[in-house]
């Protein structure tokens, strides 16, 4: 018998670079799949094909899930924003805040009262490791990344002892069309790693198997965020070279 046998994952980007391959690895645990995204997601038993973008969609989706609420809520979709903050369309910074923070507590709420009645189910969160080392030209990614670990922190500790599990999993960057040209060349630029979707999506789907409260990826990366959180002046100093040589290519 498979891990999931006779369980249900909705997920919310399945059909992106990285939710296809994680859709496609629990489907194999044995899971039944529900994708959420904008398009048919080919991976998945079923799609809900939605704007998560729109209010009244993202009400319509909640409304769904607390009548046929999953086992598991996967929170994959996300907005990337590069730039200067402040050269930053207000409507896209709402956008990027939206789709990474709000979404997911939206579809938290939706599904944990029923969760919690059957005293069982999980909710996972796709972060990002730069929610955990936020970094220049990523302010608003950054800020709604970490948002969502303080959402995945404050939950797992509401729900303690209710059966409800709340895994947060942050990944480094991964080789997906998320990434536009630009943060592409910001990649190149500073040397920082940039990992194969199904390669990621394996350490997603595995830890999502293991019921994992919170997963980084990425051995530097982890200890970066630990002294980032005890000393940020010590990551000033690390990244500023970095940052030199994105700020000549950014200006």
């Amino acid at each position: 018998m498979s891990q999931l046998d006779g369980q249900t994952v909705a997920i919310t980007g399945a059909a992106g670079g990285l939710g296809a391959p994680v859709a496609a690895l629990l489907r194999e645990a044995g899971a039944w799949i529900t994708g959420i995204d904008r398009v048919e997601c080919p991976a998945c038993d079923e799609s809900i094909v939605t704007d998560l973008s729109d209010e009244a969609a993202l009400v319509a989706l909640g409304d769904r899930l607390a009548h046929q609420t999953p086992d598991i809520l996967v929170n994959i979709a996300g907005v990337m924003r590069f730039g200067l903050h402040a050269s930053q369309p207000p409507e896209a910074l709402a956008l990027c805040y939206r789709i990474n923070l709000l979404v997911p507590a939206m579809l938290a709420r939706a599904v944990i009262a029923p969760m919690q009645a059957r005293r069982s189910g999980q909710i996972v969160n796709i972060g990002s490791v730069l929610g955990a080392i936020p970094y220049p030209w990523f302010a608003a990614y950054s800020s709604s990344k970490a948002g969502l670990a303080a959402l995945s922190q404050a939950l797992r500790r509401e729900l303690s002892g209710t059966g409800v599990a709340v895994t947060h999993i942050n990944p480094r960057a991964a080789r997906t069309a998320f990434n536009n040209a630009e943060v592409n060349r910001f990649l190149e630029v500073t040397g920082m790693n940039a990992d194969a979707p199904d390669w990621v999506a394996r350490r997603i789907a595995a830890a999502i198997l293991a019921r994992k409260e919170t997963v980084s990826i990425g051995t530097m990366e982890r200890i970066y965020a630990v002294l980032n959180a005890i000393s940020p002046k010590l990551i000033d100093n690390g990244l500023s070279s970095q940052i030199k040589r994105a700020s000549a290519e950014f200006a």
